[in-house]
């Protein structure tokens, strides 16, 4: 092969590399122009056969056709790269834009909704919305509330402790309670506020347990608030909430922040009866400990589990089914 056949082959190869596709081909064009039985190659052979200049004078040709290959084929190969990796890109986005072609959008969870739900409620009926810290300390989850430290109703709670300060010093709150202290102590009466949030205790999930849950709770402090407004408010609430053919019911019971204590019942229309939550009289105790004079001031509390009215409301049979992120199951609702 002679430099003038090398540069037709040099020119060929050029257009040849153009030409070529996808990688695939690139890959067999390579081994065609610089593997083992390539015309370079063949070329290559013929080298011990000539005279020294010679020799010379065609390895160099050969060895600088064969580096313009080289670089062809690496140039051609960056191109086809850049191509295939943005095919690839194309073909696997995704289409995020927020917009309604006959899919069903995301919403909010049946629990977000039940929340939003009875704040709304409640703020219509004249209650502002009250927030406290999920880590809490001893004092406002219990001692404040009447829970003195060996009072056997403590055992009522699997309480979650966290490793900070004292021993049994700081928690993870077990109810929203504690948020009322706070509210009384930084509030001057009147108080009509409600307490929603997520409470924590040392729960093994079922049907009807998490260790994760969330409460409301309200508070109503004045002068002259009496059990019988308890009562008409979540008589008020019951057909707020469930509709007409709902009623409710209080039966006597016991806890440490409330004296009077009561269980509340709704009555659903086919006549059963369900337990929702507790409530009472805020302890003079109680309003002691937040800094109010139980002599002029009165008031009550009740409180409810939130996922509990999820469940009764859309007729869900298992807790842990609002926890498991099944779209199947959230879609529903």
């Amino acid at each position: 092969m002679n430099e003038i056949d090398l540069d037709a082959h040099l020119a060929q190869a050029a257009t040849d590399i153009a030409a070529a596709t996808d990688l695939a081909a690139l890959k067999d064009l390579d081994g065609v122009l610089l593997g083992k039985k390539s015309a370079i190659t063949a070329a290559k052979r013929t080298l011990g056969g000539l005279e020294p200049d010679q020799r010379r004078a065609l390895g160099l040709r050969l060895n600088e056709v064969r580096d313009e290959l080289t670089g062809l084929l690496d140039e051609r190969r960056r191109h086809l790269e850049v191509g295939e990796r943005a095919a690839q890109l194309e073909n696997e986005r995704l289409d995020l834009t927020e917009l309604d072609h006959g899919r069903r959008l995301g919403h909010r969870h049946v629990i977000t909704q039940t929340w939003e739900r009875l704040e709304d409620l409640f703020v219509g009926m004249g209650y502002t919305v009250s927030e406290g810290p999920e880590i809490e300390d001893e004092w406002h989850n219990f001692g404040a509330l009447n829970f003195p430290p060996d009072h056997p109703a403590r055992d009522m709670y699997d309480t979650l402790y966290v490793n900070y300060g004292d021993p049994q010093s700081t928690l993870l709150r077990t109810h929203t309670s504690p948020v009322q202290v706070r509210v009384m102590e930084d509030q001057e009466p009147p108080i009509y506020s409600i307490m929603p949030g997520r409470v924590f205790r040392s729960d093994t999930a079922d049907a009807t347990h998490m260790p994760v849950f969330h409460q409301i709770e309200a508070l109503v402090i004045d002068r002259g608030i009496t059990f019988g407004d308890l009562a008409g408010t979540l008589e008020a609430f019951t057909t707020a909430y469930f509709g007409e053919g709902f009623t409710s019911r209080l039966r006597p019971s016991y806890f440490p922040f409330t004296e009077p204590s009561a269980e509340f019942d709704i009555r659903r229309p086919d006549g059963s009866w369900l337990e929702l939550g507790g409530c009472g009289m805020v302890h003079p105790n109680v309003l002691t400990a937040a800094g109010l004079d139980p002599e002029e001031w009165s008031g009550f509390a009740f409180g409810f589990g939130l996922d509990r009215l999820a469940l009764m409301r859309h007729d869900i049979d298992d807790l842990r089914e609002l926890f498991r992120n099944d779209h199947r199951f959230l879609s529903q609702f």
